[in-house]
């Protein structure tokens, strides 16, 4: 048994209440309290080339890690740009950017090269920060942290009220960032927001460490950091809710059309699409395919507040798809590489069905043992593909070298390599 399994095993050691033990393995229970405004107050926001230069030599001559966030305006900016960055280092205090006035912040990123950043759900940021050419050679997720550590709650603010006893404001985490001038309550949530970032970062440090999980983090964070951008969705329209609805082909390529329609206006008036149409509308249009403007106005989401112009051009996008040949139309089900669908194993292989029922069960309950979300232990992606094709032999080396194959971390490999042996055994492959 691992020291993390030894830890987790140890009932009076587990996390409870979204706060880590203390070292005689109880939370604290003193209340928390209200974090009103930052140590430095709030700092003027950065929206020349002068002033992001005083800033990046700043930053650039602190010390220690450096605490990083950015907002966005989902459900009102098209795209998921970044329209606030929040830093704080010591040495170096706290800074908010403003990237719509200063585009690129690559020279920033460089002086904190090697530097690394603490972030709260990584994989969110990232993406924006790197189209402003901001991103870590190295970093330490303070999220992923605590569901490693088993935190029940991971949220910024539930981490920092119950590892470090403050309260942090949350009443604007979902506004319209892409407002100027930013009023300052907001700043002063977004100062708050990297305020204590790196403080929690060593809580964790030192938990992760106890429970025998360090290592286990810095791979994961090591893979977060290294790993390229994300390749663009194929097909995003077939993301559309309520997409199950839809049945026929011909429906299909109505979907597609006014998706397609709406993601064009969306992007040229910089507006997030659901503001355009909804997705509910969306599918009403495919379920009917409308004959022409009156019936489409007739249909819930082309109410008597969409204008004459408007309906023409979502019926014209309608006529393209009823226009299309057979041979044109999308397929029902999208392609997919690997194995199909879970729900379809009974019937397709029963054989691999029963293999995947048994490496859910071991995989659950090493999960319960090591006390951290099962999809944070190994994917379910890559027990699927394992299952549904598992090695020959099936012994511990072809199973880590499948494991490995999919992507899975040394230390995961290490983990649920023995419980899926175990697992394929019981099975028979």
């Amino acid at each position: 048994m691992t020291d993390a399994q030894e830890t987790a095993a140890d009932s009076s050691l587990r996390t409870t209440g979204g706060a880590p033990p203390d070292d005689g393995g109880s939370s604290g229970t003193g209340a928390p309290i209200p974090l009103l405004e930052p140590r430095e107050g709030i700092p003027p926001v950065i929206a020349d080339a002068d002033a992001l230069a005083e800033v990046t030599a700043a930053f650039a001559a602190g010390s220690g890690p450096v605490a990083v966030d950015a907002e966005r305006a989902s459900g009102y900016r098209y795209g998921q740009r970044a329209y606030l960055v929040q830093l704080r280092r010591e040495g170096a205090g706290t800074a908010l950017i403003d990237p719509v006035a200063c585009p690129d912040l690559s020279g920033l990123g460089g002086a904190l090269s090697g530097v690394e950043w603490v972030l709260h759900a990584a994989t969110q940021d990232l993406p924006c920060l790197r189209e402003i050419g901001m991103l870590p050679t190295s970093l330490f997720d303070t999220e992923l942290a605590g569901r490693l550590a088993g935190f029940p709650r991971v949220g910024l603010g539930a981490m920092v009220e119950g590892v470090l006893g403050f309260v942090l404001e949350k009443g604007h985490s979902a506004v319209d960032w892409s407002n100027r001038p930013l009023p300052e309550p907001w700043l002063r949530y977004a100062a708050l927001d990297v305020e204590l970032l790196v403080d929690l970062r060593d809580a964790l440090e030192k938990e992760l460490d106890r429970q025998g999980k360090l290592e286990w983090a810095l791979q994961e964070f090591d893979a977060i950091a290294s790993a390229p951008p994300a390749e663009p969705r194929k097909d995003p329209w077939r993301r559309t809710s309520g997409m199950h609805k839809v049945r026929r082909r011909r429906q299909l390529a109505v979907v597609r059309e006014l998706w397609q329609t709406r993601d064009r206006i969306a992007q040229r008036r910089d507006v997030s699409p659901g503001k355009v149409l909804s997705d509910a509308a969306i599918v009403e249009a495919a379920l009917a395919v409308p004959a022409n403007v009156h019936a489409l106005a007739a249909l819930n989401g082309f109410g008597h507040r969409t204008g004459r112009r408007q309906l023409e051009q979502w019926q014209i996008a309608v006529e393209r798809a009823k226009d299309l040949p057979e041979s044109a139309l999308p397929q029902q089900g999208q392609q997919v590489t690997g194995p199909p669908p879970p729900r379809a194993w009974a019937d397709k292989d029963p054989v691999a069905a029963a293999r995947l029922a048994a490496a859910k069960t071991e995989v659950s309950a090493l999960a319960e043992r090591l006390n951290m979300p099962q999809e944070n232990l190994v994917s379910p992606d890559t027990v699927r593909r394992l299952c549904w094709e598992p090695p020959k032999g099936a012994d511990a080396e072809s199973v880590g070298a499948a494991l490995a194959g999919y992507g899975a971390r040394p230390w995961q490999v290490e983990q649920v390599t023995p419980v899926l042996v175990k697992a394929l055994a019981a099975q028979g492959a």
